[in-house]
């Protein structure tokens, strides 16, 4: 019996979490604008070890967030949780 080896493709994948997009804003709109990296470096004072690369991930939605991270997010970004959710307009 023969194996053929089956070529493994990448399918676009669902968003895995609802607010990297306005993760990548709140940072953005920071001044001044705050970077991936010291983004984690601000997480990191909350005892959050996320790397650059995670922070790119959660921004375009392929990183699942844990309810603490997403409050350390909040919290470095001066935003509400509510607000990252896009449950209202006001940031703070």
């Amino acid at each position: 019996m023969a194996h053929t080896l089956m070529k493994k493709t990448t399918k676009a994948t669902a968003a895995r979490n609802v607010i990297g997009h306005r993760v990548r804003q709140a940072r953005l709109k920071c001044s001044p604008a705050v970077s991936q990296e010291d983004l984690a470096g601000r997480l990191a004072a909350h005892s959050i070890s996320l790397d650059r690369s995670a922070i790119s991930r959660i921004e375009n939605g392929t990183r699942y967030l844990m309810d603490y991270e997403i409050q350390a997010i909040a919290s470095s970004l001066k935003v509400t949780v509510a607000w990252l959710f896009g449950e209202t307009d006001s940031r703070s």
